[in-house]
């Protein structure tokens, strides 16, 4: 039923696969390396030889990611063959059978997850993404697998050096029933050459250095890394074809809207900012009239080129936290609104990809944003508990542009690879 030889493994795919027979066993390294697919077939050989004590457990940051990064590639006829047949799940289930076992799945995206697991008995645990689940519910996994023989398996891509997976398990390996294996994009053998230029092309920087080079590095200093204001500002603007707004709001702090722009060069540009500062105007202004001020900065703005002022955005990505304000908005009949993506490093990621790549450049008139970006830094706080966050101070404008560039991202991503070799 499950036939390594069809499938194209490498040395060290084989050798974990093999290898993997301690109490915890767990692939690390950079996306796309092979080491969830020589996860998943140590841990389905596991199932096929589990006894019938104890649960089997499938642990992730939610029940989508583990149907997308679990159940799903194991369903794949073209990886797995005919094993592909015997697992069974309907999406939205909290139960899936493998091989005719009953296979439990946890969604574990915050400490609560952790009441989840009290009073369960386990021998078999596969964990997705281990760094994005609390330190609560690991430790309250292992106690779980109580059965003699018992075994975790679990992937992950590497985080801070500081994280509690690294310090607490990998650098304690030898102390522990723990065997772990560091898998790099030369490790996949199934991968061209051309693909991987390609994902090396959507990682810069921090992201660069632990997505493709499988490196447990600290985040520190500027965020921002490849900022150059002598390249990145420009005085014109080319024609647009598209526009979207993303706003960032306050009350006590600064408001900002940035209008991002995809230019008929095939770039993205941060053309114009509206912002209003109540700590330096001694003024807070009511959601009514932060409302007006926006709509009003949208029909009376022009582009350098075009005699007719006015700009009608796609869409307008605001702040998600700002509920009554979006629904301001949307009572004053700006009808396009949507919730900004908000995922604080993956947005960062996007927009540092983009300002490496030489696809993202600002107008000089956005000067919140320009006096923002050179200062916006990592949180050195934050970074010794193994925590990746930026500093919140002066990051209201940098926040609107994250909001625009990643809520779009998958409007413009695969712009990045042609201008690299442009740049080259």
């Amino acid at each position: 039923m499950l036939d390594l030889d069809r499938l194209p493994l490498s040395r060290k795919q084989l050798l974990s696969i093999g290898q993997a027979t301690a109490r915890i066993n767990l692939w690390h390294g950079s996306v796309r390396s092979g080491k969830t697919i020589a996860s998943l077939l140590a841990f389905v050989i596991a199932v096929a030889t589990a006894g019938p004590s104890g649960l089997i457990i499938i642990c992730g940051r939610s029940l989508q990611t583990i149907e997308r990064n679990v159940l799903e590639p194991l369903q794949d006829a073209a990886l797995f063959g005919p094993l592909a047949r015997h697992v069974v799940h309907t999406r939205g289930s909290t139960t899936a059978t493998i091989l005719g076992r009953t296979v439990h799945l946890i969604g574990a995206a915050d400490a609560r997850a952790e009441g989840r697991l009290r009073g369960l008995t386990a021998q078999l645990a596969y964990v997705d993404e281990a760094t994005l689940l609390p330190e609560g519910f690991w430790t309250q996994l292992l106690a779980r697998l109580s059965v003699p023989g018992a075994r975790l398996y679990a992937t992950t891509n590497p985080d801070s050096p500081r994280h509690w997976l690294k310090v607490g398990y990998l650098d304690r390996a030898g102390e522990l029933n723990l065997r772990a294996w560091h898998f790099k994009l030369a490790d996949n053998p199934s991968l061209s050459p051309e693909y991987v230029a390609d994902l090396a092309a959507e990682y810069v920087g921090l992201w660069r250095r632990r997505m493709i080079d499988g490196a447990w590095v600290v985040a520190e200093g500027a965020v921002y890394e490849m900022w150059d204001e002598d390249e990145h500002v420009v005085t014109d603007l080319p024609a647009m074809r598209r526009y979207w707004v993303g706003v960032d709001y306050g009350t006590t702090n600064a408001t900002s809207a940035i209008l991002l722009g995809l230019g008929v060069d095939d770039r993205l540009y941060a053309c114009a900012e509206w912002r209003y500062d109540s700590r330096t105007k001694h003024r807070q202004m009511t959601d009514a009239q932060y409302s007006a001020a926006i709509r009003q900065w949208l029909t009376t703005w022009r582009h350098p080129a075009e005699q007719a002022p006015g700009v009608s955005p796609e869409w307008v990505f605001v702040d998600p936290s700002a509920a009554s304000f979006s629904t301001q908005l949307w009572q004053d009949g700006l009808d396009n609104l949507a919730r900004a993506v908000n995922d604080v490093r993956d947005g960062i990621r996007s927009v540092a990809a983009a300002l490496a790549a030489g696809l993202l450049y600002v107008h000089e008139s956005c000067e919140g944003l320009l006096s923002e970006l050179p200062g916006y830094s990592w949180d050195p706080k934050a970074t010794e508990r193994g925590e990746d966050s930026p500093i919140k101070r002066d990051d209201h404008s940098t926040d609107a542009l994250r909001y625009a560039v990643h809520s779009t991202a998958h409007e413009w991503r695969h712009l990045l690879t042609p201008h690299q070799r442009q740049e080259a």
